[in-house]
């Protein structure tokens, strides 16, 4: 049985990755986080951010390690911008729980370079307009959670 943020060899694939039981193409680690090439890209130099302790999702982070992986990929960003790799701009991207697409339950940060028609997308874009009661109330609703 593990601790609360022992890496959970054996049943997920970060955690054999930071263990080093599984082949990675490493590009950073240290005492906190590990970042290697993601397995499957969605588009060339796309970066996974992995803390070594296991956390399923932010929830899940403690604030430390949560900077880390932060300012680690930071770093990668500008340093994508100076690989000679296409990179005309940068996604920092989260899955946080399956519903917003999460699919490897340990948290990871992926830093995506982005150049034009490079053929990945995310459709942000909404037409809808909600009303500000409902923000006003969204906002409080937060507010509490928050403190």
């Amino acid at each position: 049985m593990t601790r609360p943020g022992e890496p959970v060899t054996g049943g997920c694939v970060f955690c054999d990755i930071v263990a080093g039981q599984e082949e990675t193409s490493l590009v950073h680690e240290d005492d906190t986080v590990v970042a290697f090439m993601d397995l499957h890209p969605v588009t060339p130099g796309h970066v996974l951010v992995v803390p070594r302790a296991h956390a399923v999702g932010l929830e899940d982070l403690d604030e430390d390690t949560g900077a880390q992986v932060w300012s680690v990929g930071h770093r990668l960003a500008r340093a994508l911008r100076r690989s000679g790799l296409p990179c005309e701009g940068i996604n920092l991207f989260v899955c946080d729980g399956e519903a917003a697409w999460q699919t490897v339950f340990h948290f990871h940060l992926h830093v995506i370079p982005r150049s034009a028609g490079d053929g990945w997308e995310v459709s942000p874009e909404s037409d809808v307009e909600r009303g500000r009661s409902h923000l006003d109330a969204e906002a409080q609703a937060i507010r509490r959670a928050f403190r």
